[in-house]
């Protein structure tokens, strides 16, 4: 097992290396620059900022300066926030990060389990169609409609919940729901198909035989089995929550790392792009590394196989 997860954990790091490399030198293809703006600056003010910030070297030389200071832990300063390192900015945005995706996981499993398994129990009833119509709905519907319907209705008919914003726990409900409905609609469906195997097995036939209710058969016996499939996606899923929060954190106002990503996309802000990125990269891969040492764990054939 050991040896497993070294291999696991070296094999991360190329991977980790090249997804930093395609985000530099893509920025750099993209058109525009971080001091563009609706007048151009003099010749003389704009060389002079290139070489404050190295933009004048070879793309080459630059991503090589770049990585070696990233492993040194200096992720530089942000163009946009002048004078602020790109540590501070992570350091500070992050935890709120975290906590939305945290938040929205747990919405996610503590809904998304119970809706699969009585949609199984229930089969072909109006409990097993609406739950599927439920989750149907949360995979299809976008984010920010997902998002425009619970404000007007609760923020704004309603009046219950904030309508942005991240200072109460009141304010977060809004934005935890919203991230959390895809997830749970995806967890409700895999819980569901896998249910529906698992209650046709022997070992279900015989605890109903044995005289056991339905649903301490479904929760006790049945469940275990139906959740290693969940188990799988658990972590793409997780790491999912925490880097594809960007609009969510945009329409309410949330000061996450979503937020900044996006303004620093939109002003070409490199060393901010590329250190939330970095964190980005870095969660997804230990995500799925972290699903590979369960698995590895639970099935040593995996190891074998690896």
């Amino acid at each position: 097992m050991f040896v497993f997860s070294l291999r696991r954990i070296a094999s991360s790091i190329p991977t980790l290396l090249l997804f930093a490399a395609i985000t530099f030198f893509t920025l750099r293809l993209a058109p525009g620059g971080p001091f563009d703006g609706e007048r151009a600056l003099p010749p003389e003010i704009q060389a002079n900022l290139d070489a404050r910030y190295g933009l004048d070297k070879p793309v080459i030389h630059q991503f090589g300066k770049w990585l070696g200071d990233a492993v040194r832990g200096d992720l530089h300063e942000s163009f946009q926030y002048i004078g602020r390192p790109v540590n501070e900015i992570i350091s500070e945005s992050l935890p709120t990060s975290l906590l939305l995706g945290a938040l929205s996981m747990l919405l996610a499993v503590a809904l998304g389990i119970p809706l699969g398994c009585v949609a199984a129990w229930k089969r072909g009833t109006w409990l097993d169609t609406s739950a599927m119509f439920l989750a149907v709905s949360g995979v299809s519907l976008p984010s920010y409609l997902v998002a425009s319907i619970l404000v007007l209705v609760f923020s704004i008919w309603l009046g219950w919940l904030p309508p942005a914003l991240w200072e109460s726990p009141s304010s977060m409900i809004l934005p935890v729901v919203t991230l959390g409905l895809r997830p749970m609609a995806i967890i409700a469906r895999l819980t569901r198909a896998s249910m529906i195997e698992a209650l046709s097995a022997d070992y279900i036939r015989t605890a109903y035989g044995k005289g056991l209710r339905g649903l301490q058969v479904v929760f006790k016996h049945a469940l275990k089995n139906s959740l290693i499939p969940v188990i799988t996606i658990m972590g793409p899923l997780a790491a999912n929550l925490v880097t594809g929060s960007f609009l969510v954190e945009v329409v309410f106002q949330i000061p996450g790392m979503g937020k900044h990503f996006v303004t620093a996309v939109i002003n070409r802000d490199y060393p901010l792009v590329m250190g939330v990125n970095l964190v980005y990269g870095f969660i997804l891969i230990s995500a799925n590394l972290a699903v590979d040492l369960v698995y590895a764990w639970a099935d040593p054939r995996t190891r074998r196989d690896s």
